[in-house]
């Protein structure tokens, strides 16, 4: 499966970030726990350069909570402060908050030694399309502040929001980058929904996954579904899903499409498991 996409928007998107970083004092850069490398965006160090910064593993309800926890070692020892949430979670949205005052202590205290008191503390959100940008933002706000949808590329066009805390932030629509490297981060995107499925073979995408969770998963995938995956093929295990889902056309024919919506919904949702697909060791 070859996965290339570059929008247009996205190179101004680019551009618009490296204009508005002067503007913030810190840049909080949002990454899917369930793929924390194929999440990151590779131009945002480069973009990003020495400024104060803070990466999020969000959706960590949705990933394995052992790699939860080697990830976020994996970022501490590049040097990068980093938290795992839920950014639907109140008490992870209150250890964020703390977390980017104590990442400013610094600078506050230089500033009140200059006279100037009570500045909000300027952030600015980046992140890739779909790892839940929109849901952070409206749970640090307290209100719906930003639109949210289950598609890729909801957000448009740069907004400040004022959070409690004496906060702002800026927030930006998502980026991704003009090419993968490999065609695992484009398929990794794609299982988690940041590449629009109307772009994709979705059957094919279904089948690759399947690929993935034996390795990663199988266990997983025998508890949700009630089968065995054992030595079977991933074009087996796919249809014997479409089995336990009814996905069968007249004639006994699997609707392999049903069934590879079926399959990617619950995969997205958590609903087969706490699943991480891709490990340190993977890079």
């Amino acid at each position: 499966m070859n996965i290339n996409w570059y929008p247009g928007h996205m190179k101004k998107t680019k551009e618009a970030l490296q204009k508005n970083l002067k503007l913030v004092d810190v840049v909080i850069e949002l990454l899917d726990a369930r793929i924390p490398m194929s999440s990151r965006n590779p131009e945002i160090d480069n973009i990003v350069g020495d400024k104060n910064r803070i990466i999020i593993l969000n959706k960590r309800d949705l990933s394995d909570e052992n790699l939860n926890n080697i990830w976020v070692e994996y970022f501490d020892k590049k040097g990068i402060k980093t938290i795992l949430i839920d950014a639907t979670n109140k008490k992870d949205i209150k250890k964020l908050i703390n977390t980017i005052k104590e990442s400013m202590k610094e600078k506050i205290e230089k500033l009140k030694s200059k006279g100037i008191k009570n500045r909000p503390i300027r952030a600015m959100i980046v992140g890739i399309p779909n790892v839940g940008k929109s849901t952070l933002i409206n749970s640090l706000a307290g209100r719906k502040s930003a639109k949210t949808g289950n598609r890729p590329g909801v957000t448009k066009g740069n907004q400040w929001i004022k959070l409690k805390g004496n906060l702002e932030l800026l927030d930006t629509p998502g980026i991704l980058w003009p090419k993968f490297e490999d065609q695992k981060t484009g398929l990794n995107l794609a299982f988690t929904g940041a590449i629009k499925d109307e772009i994709m073979d979705i059957e094919t995408l279904a089948l690759r996954l399947v690929e993935r969770l034996i390795k990663n998963a199988s266990k997983d995938l025998e508890n949700r579904y009630n089968i065995e995956v054992g030595e079977a093929e991933p074009l087996g295990v796919l249809e014997e899903i479409a089995v336990k889902r009814g996905a069968i056309m007249k004639g006994k024919e699997v609707d392999y499409t049903r069934v590879a919506h079926i399959l990617l919904d619950e995969f997205r949702r958590g609903i087969i498991g706490r699943i991480t697909i891709e490990t340190p060791e993977d890079l």
